[in-house]
């Protein structure tokens, strides 16, 4: 954030406070944020960039089903199973994609979820999830991971019951109301019972069993519904994930991600559970979105990585009964960790110009009030303690550069910025590598090339998302955007972004699909 240009300590002290005030009204609550916080002023829109989808012939099947379905009562939906990282658990671009789809083809529900809400800031739009106390979280990475918890599905969670009446609940928007309720569970001995109701309807069911496997519920219904409950009556139960689906045809985008984890923590997920459950969903295509947080590594191991991805994709394909598969390159991203530089060996990342007011130009301290005194108090020891200051509000990670990508998704900042009118003309910005440079992590280039390679090998269909951003780099444009379009971690999209990204991964899949052979069309 230091200003490269030789000054007095004070004026290098109004540049770091200038963006450091800019950065912090964008992280700041929309209700305390003041009209007159200047930020900069860079307009920017996303270059269009060539079609990035290879090897669609893998994913034939999916355009096929996709060009023929029609869309009337008692048909099940297309549903479309993505697993991965906090890009997927936090939904802004499966969640726009999930937009587009149900708009063109319908809407066949909300799909699969994680039972409850697995972790805090959990959200899943287009309904509201609601839980009682009484549960303990399991996760396949996080502080809710065990070595001895019970077996986890895809979703990546499980929800255990520790008192009588521990109850979770589910309500839906009209857009995804539901017509089939499925919960999945374990049965095992000494499981309880768990009730289960939708739309008047209730339906008790025991999962004690003489054996342990994984067990699953459906509840149907005439009319559409928009709420239904899950109570564990009796004894402990242990649940892996539900689901509500319309079967009125339409598409179902089911988002199951796992904020911080990396493919390897797909191991720790049962085999027994996920083949149980990909039976009852019935996935029609399985996106794969792992990569960002392998290429974020303090060591990234390519040899490593290729032998997890073949032998996962070669599970998935064994357990799903070769549901195609659709994986998505990891994307550009950025950061300011010395230590990403050189986290893979043979490759160097380029350094990314980001930027900066012009020397002349002087702005005013951060809108937030507090942020404001405390940066003035600061002011004369420096610009560390500056940096300090702001890094113990959670405006910058331990790197400087934004929120850790393993925290959980919260919510959208793009308003609180747009919010703020008093823009620095692109007149007075200019663009430079600074001292503490961004760039994209080296790991993360190599996370691509293996898979690509694997995809091509495998016969598995590759959207190239980080060419479909515009290559390296791009990261910094779409987070120094007004509007922004990524958060200030450079990892993660604001609601705009997402919207982007998935029109575009949107427009390739259906251009494919156009272009396909005739039974595709």
């Amino acid at each position: 954030m230091k200003r490269l240009i030789p000054s007095k300590l004070t004026l290098v002290l109004k540049s770091a406070l200038a963006s450091c005030a800019f950065m912090a009204g964008a992280f700041a609550p929309a209700a305390q944020t003041a009209s007159s916080a200047p930020i900069m002023g860079v307009p920017f829109t996303p270059p269009e960039t060539p079609p990035a989808l290879k090897n669609s012939e893998a994913i034939l099947p999916f355009f096929k089903k996709l060009a023929e379905y029609p869309r009337g009562r008692h048909l099940k939906p297309l549903h479309i199973l993505q697993i991965g990282d906090s890009h997927t658990a936090g939904d802004s671009i499966s969640g726009a994609w999930r937009s587009i789809l149900q708009n063109r083809y319908g809407s066949g529900g909300r799909g699969v979820l994680a039972p409850g809400i697995p972790y805090k800031g959990y959200i899943a739009h287009g309904v509201h999830v609601s839980m009682s106390d009484g549960w303990t979280i399991g996760s396949i990475f996080g502080s809710h991971y065990s070595s001895d918890m019970p077996p986890v599905g895809f979703s990546g969670f499980n929800l255990t019951s520790h008192k009588n009446g521990a109850q979770i609940s589910l309500d839906s928007g009209i857009e995804e109301a539901f017509d089939r309720f499925t919960v999945c569970g374990l049965a095992k001995p000494s499981a309880g019972i768990v009730v289960v109701s939708m739309g008047g309807q209730f339906q008790r069911v025991d999962f004690n069993s003489s054996w342990s496997h994984s067990q699953c519920v459906t509840l149907t219904s005439d009319m559409p519904q928009v709420h239904a409950d899950v109570v564990a009556a009796e004894g402990p139960i242990t649940l892996t994930s539900w689901a509500s689906f319309r079967d009125n045809g339409g598409v179902a985008l089911s988002n199951l991600g796992v904020v911080g984890s990396q493919l390897i923590h797909l191991q720790r997920s049962s085999d027994q559970v996920i083949a149980t459950e990909l039976k009852v969903y019935h996935p029609d295509l399985i996106v794969l979105a792992f990569g960002t947080n392998e290429g974020f590594a303090p060591y990234f191991d390519p040899t490593a990585f290729e032998s997890v991805l073949r032998e996962q994709i070669s599970r998935i394909r064994r357990l799903s009964g070769n549901v195609p598969i659709l994986m998505l390159g990891a994307p550009d991203a950025s950061s300011r960790r010395e230590e990403m530089l050189h986290n893979t060996p043979g490759v160097s990342p380029p350094l990314c110009s980001e930027p900066l007011p012009t020397d002349g130009f002087v702005t005013s301290p951060a809108s937030n009030p507090a942020t404001a005194s405390q940066l003035s108090a600061n002011q004369s020891k420096g610009v560390d303690s500056v940096m300090s200051t702001l890094r113990q509000q959670g405006v910058f990670g331990s790197d400087g550069n934004g929120p850790d990508i393993s925290q959980p998704p919260g919510s959208d900042t793009n308003s609180a910025q747009n919010a703020l009118p008093n823009i620095v003309p692109p007149s007075n910005v200019i663009w430079k590598v600074t001292t503490h440079p961004l760039f994209p992590p080296a790991g993360l280039a190599a996370v691509r090339r293996v898979q690509q390679r694997v995809a091509s090998q495998l016969g598995i269909a590759f959207w190239d998302w980080h060419a479909r951003m515009g290559g390296d780099c791009a990261a910094v444009h779409w987070g120094k955007a007004y509007p922004s379009l990524m958060r200030r971690d450079y990892v993660h999209y604001t609601s705009l972004g997402g919207q982007i990204i998935a029109n575009r991964l949107d427009n390739d899949i259906k251009n494919a699909m156009e272009s396909s052979p005739s039974p595709a069309r």
